[in-house]
């Protein structure tokens, strides 16, 4: 297998180092880290970021709410479907896309890939299709608009599998490699999960929305920056689950750190060193410095 490391939205939130710890700038710099995997089985993505038509018609597409909350610059470039177009593939090569929650910036770009399987917890959907993520964010968070056109779900249990360092682990997704494992991890949403992948270097796991900062895990000592610590309670469905799992990634990061790669979906220097790529944001805009869509 071949991995390809994909920034598939940059967001780019009021408050600079408040949300990402770094920023000098009044923006901060998030991303939204998914994979792109070369395998036997044709292309298979983990999360999507926003899609094409987010892009095109992001009032239809993303709640306002979040729109100006996460400030995402929605660039075509960074969709999934115009990476892999880059890199020589079509988007009828994506045979399977894994996903590890349907919140908004993690889904959009499913209906790219009409030919694709999505494969979910059977949890995150049907939460998903109820509109049932949280008291303040339920109606906001799932945008339903994303991925009422596919057909071809294939829905996995939240317990079970052979377990994976102490986690539970779904083996056997239908029409993938043996190598990518769903690990259900819940409470940022009731049916979140992760995806670890066997690779000949190691593990590789995408903890996606179960932290969000790099600090968070790999010490003893918590560290976080205070927007994210809040943006991620105001997510949060299962508090208790949300930061035992948490805990249990950041054992996992200690006492396994020679054996498994830990990365979340939004921090922008683990995309920095895994992609090898620099994504320091160069076109910040507000969203409320944008010209009114057509939409």
């Amino acid at each position: 297998m071949r991995i390809h490391h994909l920034n598939c939205g940059t967001c780019c939130p009021v408050g600079g180092r408040i949300f990402d710890g770094t920023s000098d700038s009044p923006f901060a710099h998030l991303v939204c880290h998914c994979l792109a995997i070369e395998s036997d089985q044709g292309l298979i993505l983990i999360d999507t970021g926003f899609g094409t038509r987010d892009v095109a018609m992001p009032g239809r597409r993303i709640a306002p709410f979040f729109r100006a909350l996460n400030n995402p610059q929605l660039r075509e470039e960074e969709t999934a479907v115009a990476q892999l177009r880059a890199r020589g593939f079509k988007s009828e090569d994506v045979r399977h896309i894994v996903i590890s929650h349907l919140d908004f910036d993690h889904a959009g770009g499913i209906e790219d890939f009409p030919h694709a399987a999505i494969h979910i917890t059977a949890r995150e959907k049907e939460v998903a299709d109820e509109q049932r993520g949280g008291a303040f964010v339920g109606t906001r968070r799932y945008q339903p608009q994303q991925w009422d056109e596919v057909e071809n779900w294939r829905l996995y249990p939240m317990g079970g599998g052979e377990p994976w360092f102490g986690f539970d682990a779904v083996r056997d997704l239908h029409g993938l490699p043996p190598e990518i494992l769903l690990v259900p991890l819940a409470g940022h949403s009731w049916g979140h999960s992760g995806v670890a992948i066997d690779t000949p270097k190691g593990w590789l796991f995408y903890a996606a929305d179960a932290y969000f900062y790099r600090g968070e895990i790999g010490s003893e000592r918590y560290d976080c920056p205070p927007g994210l610590r809040g943006y991620q309670a105001m997510m949060e469905v299962d508090r208790t689950a949300r930061l035992n799992n948490q805990q249990r990634i950041r054992q996992l990061s200690l006492e396994h750190d020679a054996e498994v790669r830990i990365f979340c979906a939004h921090d922008a220097r683990e995309f920095e060193l895994l992609s090898g790529q620099h994504v320091a944001p160069d076109r910040v805009a507000a969203e409320v410095d944008r010209q009114p869509e057509l939409a």
